[in-house]
C-alpha cells in the first residue's frame, strides 16, 4: 500500500515533533502494510512555511536514517499546500511540490470555506500539467454542507483525498456520514491516512481498505490502490466508481490488467 499524505518529517510542523517520533511512524506504517509514503508537511497556512527545496532535504535526511535503522519504508518528497492568493506565483517561484515529483500537487482549503478563487486556481494549474488533489475536502464545512461544490472542483480537473480517520468516525459522526457520501457519489479518488502520531493520528490505511472492502465492495479499494500507486509512478489516475458503478467497474479493471499484461 502506497500513503500518499503524511506529517512524517520531525519538527517542522505538527506531526512527528523528532527524529524519534518519525521512526515511531515509520515502523507504525510499516505494520500497518505501507511500503512507501508521500511526506507532505503544512506549506502556507498561516503557521507552517515548508519550502520545496527544504522538504526535499528533510526527507533525505529522513531516508538516512531509516536505512541506519534498516526500516523497509520509502519515503518521497511532497507538500500540503494551503490555497492562498500567491500560490501561482509561487509555483513560478519553485517553492511549491508536487507529489513524489509527478504531475499531481496537494491542496488543502481552510475548514470553514472553499476560497472564492478555488475553480480558477484548479483551471490555471490544470493547463499548466498540475493536477491538483484537494486534501481531505470531507473535512471542509461548506462540502459538508453543499458536496456539488467538490463535484465542480472535479469536473474542473481536481481529485478528491479522504483521510482514513474521517471513514472510520477519527473526526465525529457528521464527517463520517459526509465521508462514505462522497465516496458512495464517486467523489473520492484516493484513501490516505494524513497521518501526525502513532496513538493520536495514526495510519489506519488496512482498517480503512477492509471497511470499504465490506460495504462497498472490492472495486472501490482496488481504485484506491492504483491511485495511489499512479501518483508515485506519475501515470493516469483512474475516474472513480460510485456506488452503482463498482461491480462494472471491478469488471474493466480485471479486463484492462489483463490486456497491460498481454
Amino acid at each position: 500500500m502506497i500513503d500518499i499524505h503524511t506529517h512524517i518529517l520531525p519538527g517542522i510542523d505538527d506531526g512527528a515533533t523528532n527524529i524519534e517520533d518519525s521512526l515511531d511512524l515509520a515502523r507504525a506504517a510499516v505494520a500497518d502494510g505501507i511500503t512507501a509514503l508521500i511526506a507532505t508537511p503544512h506549506h502556507a497556512d498561516g503557521r507552517y512555511t515548508n519550502h520545496a527545496a527544504f522538504v526535499t532535504e528533510q526527507v533525505e535526511r529522513l531516508r538516512e536514517e531509516l536505512a541506519n535503522h534498516q526500516i523497509p519504508l520509502e519515503v518521497y518528497a511532497g507538500q500540503e499546500i494551503r490555497v492562498h492568493s500567491d500560490m501561482l506565483d509561487a509555483w513560478s517561484a519553485n517553492e511549491l511540490a508536487t507529489l513524489a515529483g509527478s504531475r499531481y500537487i496537494l491542496l488543502e482549503m481552510p475548514s470553514s470555506s472553499i476560497p472564492k478563487r478555488m475553480l480558477e486556481y484548479i483551471h490555471e494549474l490544470t493547463i499548466m500539467g498540475i493536477r491538483p488533489i484537494i486534501a481531505h475536502p470531507e473535512r471542509n464545512a461548506e462540502v459538508v454542507k453543499h458536496p456539488d461544490k467538490l463535484k465542480e472542483m472535479i469536473e474542473a480537473g481536481a481529485f478528491g483525498q479522504m483521510t482514513t480517520h474521517s471513514l472510520l468516525g477519527g473526526f465525529g459522526k457528521q464527517i463520517e456520514r459526509k465521508a462514505w457520501q462522497l465516496c458512495r457519489d464517486g467523489l473520492i479518488h484516493i484513501i490516505s491516512s494524513d497521518a501526525h502520531h502513532t496513538v493520536r493520528r495514526g495510519f489506519r490505511l488496512k482498517e480503512a481498505y477492509n471497511r470499504l472492502k465490506s460495504e462497498f465492495g472490492e472495486g472501490f479499494v482496488k481504485t484506491y490502490i492504483a491511485n495511489a500507486e499512479s501518483i508515485i509512478s506519475n501515470s493516469e489516475m483512474i475516474d472513480c466508481p460510485s456506488k452503482s458503478s463498482s461491480t462494472r467497474w471491478l469488471n474493466w479493471f480485471k479486463f484492462t490488467k489483463s490486456a497491460q499484461k498481454g
